[in-house]
């Protein structure tokens, strides 16, 4: 049988979770002092001409702005020749839940994915996904902050402001720092078992499964056992 919380009377739930919040409170306070940092960190120029191919064959860097003055890049991880069913859980965690950029257009910002495979494995996989914005493939590109990342590390969120033709790095963040854009990651942390993963600190007895399985089922992706052609990659 799987653990529970003690069950206890209203109004020590509430004077318990009064206390919590202040503790959150003070997070998001100094979440908000290091996005102030964030905003008056340098910047380093990138070339606007760098190509990139989308479905309509190859396109700048600049043209991925979409003529808006900022734009958001998540890098995705690609396994060559590994077919839909091969590619990159973490990856597909990081990104299943940006599936509109309105809120981030009406800012002036544009939304795009970069990917390490060929246009000819990516259209496909990205169709079966579902997926409705931007992506474009990487490969060949020279220029680490266009491509790979800066950090060198795979997987990453990196922010970009152009100045008429000229276009700069303004940011690069990986690992979890990627997490800011996992909703469903989020929600987990909310829930009373967490994202049931043997690396978070819980009480005796709560689920646990292996780091890096809440975004996995049977060493797949989780959302592709719910497309609609299921038997195209997971049989």
């Amino acid at each position: 049988m799987t653990a529970e919380p003690p069950i206890v009377d209203r109004e020590t739930w509430s004077r318990e979770r009064r206390t919590l919040l202040d503790r959150e409170k003070a997070h998001t306070r100094e979440g908000d002092a290091i996005a102030a940092v964030r905003r008056r960190l340098p910047m380093t120029e990138v070339d606007a001409g760098t190509t990139l191919v989308g479905p309509d064959g190859p396109v700048s860097f600049l043209d991925v702005f979409d003529g808006r003055d900022q734009l958001i890049v998540y890098k995705h991880m690609w396994h060559l020749g590994a077919g839909i069913e091969g590619q990159c859980e973490g990856c597909t965690a990081s990104i299943f839940d940006v599936h509109d950029a309105s809120y981030l257009n009406h800012r002036g910002v544009s939304f795009a994915v970069f990917c390490e495979g060929p246009w000819d494995e990516i259209a496909p996989y990205r169709e079966f996904m579902g997926y409705t914005l931007p992506w474009y493939s990487m490969l060949g590109v020279d220029d680490d902050a266009v491509g790979h990342g800066v950090i060198d590390e795979p997987g990453n969120l990196a922010c970009y402001l152009r100045h008429g033709d000229r276009t700069y790095l303004t940011n690069e963040t990986v690992g979890r720092g990627v997490e800011t854009i996992m909703l469903q990651a989020h929600l987990l942390d909310l829930t009373v078992y967490g994202r049931q993963e043997a690396w978070q600190n819980s009480p005796p007895g709560w689920p646990q499964h292996p780091t890096a399985t809440w975004w996995t089922k049977n060493n797949r992706p989780v959302p592709q056992w719910t497309r609609p052609e299921p038997g195209r990659c997971c049989g």
